[in-house]
């Protein structure tokens, strides 16, 4: 056990001078409530004698005459040149009584005295299963991070005494050295043409939509989002109140003319999409209609929050560029996150929009992150500079093409009857879509009886779509093949 001077004995003992009961009797009792309560649990090493009359401001005889009651009841057991530790009451030899009632234990409340408002909105919509094999929406591959050379750069860092200084206040603004080059590093990857004064860093996209949300909608907005898309977001919406409709998507992407029918109907407030790889089909936002949703935005004034979830993903060909980089009007609110290919603690998000906005963000993000994490974002700017994110991008994007084209020849050659898809040209996952006699939660089900979990976020069935997306960036060769034979295993 831990030193006993650290637990503080004082806020549980109090000594109440008009009680008839006498001082050490009272000591006696509180400390048996503490552990009833749990709070000196089995094994504790009490102070001695002379330490705890110090902490209590008693006599030391007091205390002596404490712990021989705590002796004789079976609380404790006393060890000679060791000292005296608390029991449980299996290892107890003696018959104890308890000096306080059930009426009289203090216990910590179960339910609040007051009312206050309840939401089914945000109900987390995760579940786990401790199975050996595991499918995933696209995550990449924590093994094949460089965690040697992270842990040697944040070391170095936080060692620097130029850095120390940063590290000892609150910094809602974040590293400006990071902020730099992360600007840079985004003009040239995406071809935007920003500064640090247009860039907010935070936690994750989801911090970013929620800050974007309290700025931007007010409850009954309108939000236009795919008719599959991203739950987190949408719950996101939900919660500010906004009203949230939904438009078909395509081989091309969202449909712009669904889009353009609503706005003739109604004010259109936002237009939320993952042009990139369309999240959950993973599908591209062809050319055209990324210039349609453009003019349409600024004919209609809506805002256009395009989220680039997995931008550093592409593998067949260049990149398409994001809406944003395209965006005169000032109507694109450009979110992502950044070191996706790191080691999840490395991990960042940020928002890209123009600076009168961004100044009302930076407020919100003072509420909700007033510290920041300064270290972090030295380290990622670091490594931008030194340009260690653009080495490990490139090694990492090479094991995740080969995986893509692997689980694609898998599913086809395994699953084929069963399973359609088309190989996606970026990302960390395949959108599969199945026979539609299939249902997909026993499958699930059944799988996860074969080691194998497969989330329900990943299951989308209605009358109109029984598909999967599944995710292969954290599975090796090995992992592919067994997950596989276990859907197939459970589809016969």
């Amino acid at each position: 056990m831990s030193s006993p001077v650290q637990v503080p004995y004082q806020s549980f003992v109090k000594i109440d001078l008009e009680s008839s009961s006498s001082r050490y009797m009272q000591i006696a009792n509180q400390l048996i409530n503490a552990i009833q309560r749990g709070f000196l649990i089995s094994g504790t090493k009490l102070p001695g004698t002379r330490s705890m009359a110090s902490i209590l401001g008693e006599h030391r005889k007091t205390i002596v005459a404490a712990y021989d009651e705590l002796d004789a009841q079976g609380w404790v057991e006393v060890i000679p040149n060791k000292g005296t530790f608390v029991l449980s009451e299996k290892k107890s030899k003696k018959n104890r009584f308890s000096p306080i009632s059930n009426n009289q234990l203090a216990q910590y409340p179960k339910e609040t005295g007051y009312s206050f408002e309840k939401t089914n909105l945000l109900d987390n919509p995760f579940d786990y299963a401790n199975c050996e094999l595991i499918f995933n929406d696209g995550t990449p591959d924590v093994r094949l991070n460089q965690m040697d050379q992270l842990s040697r750069v944040y070391s170095s860092n936080i060692k620097r005494k130029n850095n120390q200084k940063k590290f000892g206040y609150y910094n809602q603004e974040g590293s400006e050295y990071f902020k730099e080059n992360l600007s840079n590093y985004l003009n040239l990857s995406r071809g935007l043409h920003i500064s640090k004064n247009n860039l907010l860093i935070t936690r994750s996209t989801e911090m970013s939509v929620y800050i974007i949300s309290q700025i931007l909608l007010r409850p009954l907005d309108s939000v236009v989002v795919a008719s599959l898309s991203y739950f987190s977001v949408n719950m996101i919406f939900q919660k500010s109140g906004a009203r949230i409709f939904q438009v078909p998507i395509d081989d091309e992407g969202i449909d712009v003319e669904a889009v353009r029918t609503l706005c003739m109907k109604q004010p259109i407030r936002m237009l939320y999409l993952t042009p990139h790889h369309h999240y959950p089909t993973t599908v591209t936002l062809s050319a055209q209609r990324r210039i349609d949703l453009l003019a349409l935005s600024s004919e209609y004034g809506f805002v256009i929050l395009e989220d680039d979830y997995d931008y550093d993903f592409h593998y067949d060909k260049s990149a398409v560029l994001p809406l944003a980089s395209s965006d005169t009007e000032g109507m694109v609110i450009y979110v992502g996150s950044f070191g996706k290919s790191l080691a999840p603690g490395f991990r960042t998000g940020f928002v890209v929009a123009p600076e009168n906005v961004m100044r009302e963000m930076r407020k919100y993000l003072g509420i909700i992150d007033r510290q920041g994490d300064v270290l972090m974002e030295q380290v990622l700017g670091e490594m931008i500079e030194e340009g260690e994110i653009h080495r490990h991008l490139k090694k990492s994007l090479k094991i995740y093409q080969q995986r893509r084209d692997e689980f694609a020849s898998l599913l086809k050659n395994e699953l084929g009857d069963y399973v359609d898809f088309k190989i996606p040209t970026g990302g960390l996952a395949i959108w599969t879509e199945w026979d539609s006699s299939i249902n997909l939660m026993k499958l699930a089900a059944m799988c996860q009886k074969n080691q194998l979990f497969i989330p329900r976020t990943l299951l989308y069935q209605s009358r109109s779509v029984t598909a999967m997306r599944l995710g292969f960036g954290h599975l090796n060769e090995e992992e592919m093949r067994e997950s596989v034979e276990v859907v197939k295993k459970v589809l016969r």
